[in-house]
C-alpha cells in the first residue's frame, strides 16, 4: 500500500478548552489493559488543569445520538474488540458527520474489525506486536501542536503496534523507527501518530503509544495527550 506523508506549517495554538465536554469511552471486549483506570485518571487531571470535563463509561448504552451530543470529542481509551451494536453505531457515525470528533488512544486500533467506516475513522487497524521495549520515534510534521512539544528522535518504551489497512488519508505525524527495535513490520514508514481533518469539520486523532500504566505519567507523552485532546475539539 502507498502511504503519504505530510508535512504541515501548523500555526494553530493550542486552545483553551473552557467549558468542552470529553466523553472517554473503555469498553472492551478482548484484551484488558490494566493501564486503563491510569488513563481514566491522566484525562481527568488534564481536563481540570485545561478547563475541560470528563464523562468515562465502559457501558455503550451512552452511545446515542440524543447523549452524544452534548460531547464535544469521544475518546475510545484501549477499547477493544467489538464494543457498540448496530444502532449505537449509527449513532456514533451520525455524531461525527454531525461535527464531531474523535481521539484513539493504543487499542482502539484494536476495535471494531467488522465495521468498516470505524477502521476508515480510526486510520487503521491492528495486526500484532511484539513484546514491550525501548524504540525511537521521529517528529514528521515538527510544527503541528499535538508534536510540537517532541524532540525530533524521542526515545520511549511502550508496546509498538504493527498495523494493517493504513488509510493513506491519515496525515502522519509520529514515525516509529524500526531499526531501533525489534519485531516492526511496516517497514521505513511506520506511522504510530496520525490525524484527518473530516468533511464534516471534525477531527480524528489516533496515537498508538499508552499501553503501559507508565505511559500515563510520563512527561512528554501526557503533553501529547493533552494537546491532541485539545487539538481535536478545536474546531
Amino acid at each position: 500500500m502507498k502511504f503519504f506523508l505530510c508535512f504541515f506549517n501548523f500555526t494553530v495554538s493550542v486552545i483553551s478548552a473552557q467549558e468542552k465536554e470529553v466523553l472517554v469511552f473503555h469498553k472492551t471486549e478482548g484484551f484488558y489493559h490494566k493501564s486503563i483506570p491510569a488513563g481514566i485518571q491522566a484525562i481527568k487531571e488534564l481536563g481540570g488543569e485545561n478547563g475541560f470535563r470528563v464523562t468515562e463509561t465502559k457501558d455503550s448504552e451512552n452511545f446515542s445520538e440524543e447523549n452524544l451530543e452534548k460531547y464535544d470529542l469521544v475518546i475510545f481509551l484501549n477499547t477493544t474488540g467489538n464494543v457498540l451494536d448496530k444502532g449505537q453505531q449509527i449513532a456514533f457515525e451520525n455524531y461525527m458527520e454531525n461535527g464531531g470528533n474523535f481521539f484513539g488512544i493504543h487499542s482502539a486500533a484494536d476495535t471494531e474489525y467488522e465495521w468498516e467506516w470505524y477502521g476508515w475513522l480510526t486510520g487503521a487497524y491492528f495486526l500484532d506486536h511484539p513484546e514491550i521495549q525501548k524504540a525511537e520515534v521521529h517528529v514528521v510534521a515538527h510544527e503541528h501542536p499535538t508534536v510540537s512539544h517532541l524532540p525530533e528522535t524521542w526515545k520511549r518504551t511502550d508496546e509498538w503496534y504493527n498495523y494493517k489497512n493504513l488509510n493513506p488519508e491519515n496525515k502522519v505525524l509520529l514515525l516509529l523507527d524500526e531499526k531501533s527495535y525489534e519485531g516492526g513490520k511496516n517497514g521505513e514508514v511506520h506511522p504510530i501518530a496520525w490525524f484527518k481533518k473530516l468533511k464534516s469539520g471534525g477531527i480524528s486523532m489516533y496515537t498508538g503509544g499508552g499501553h503501559t500504566e507508565e505511559s500515563y505519567v510520563e512527561p512528554l507523552f501526557r503533553e501529547h495527550l493533552r494537546r491532541s485532546i485539545l487539538f481535536a475539539m478545536e474546531n
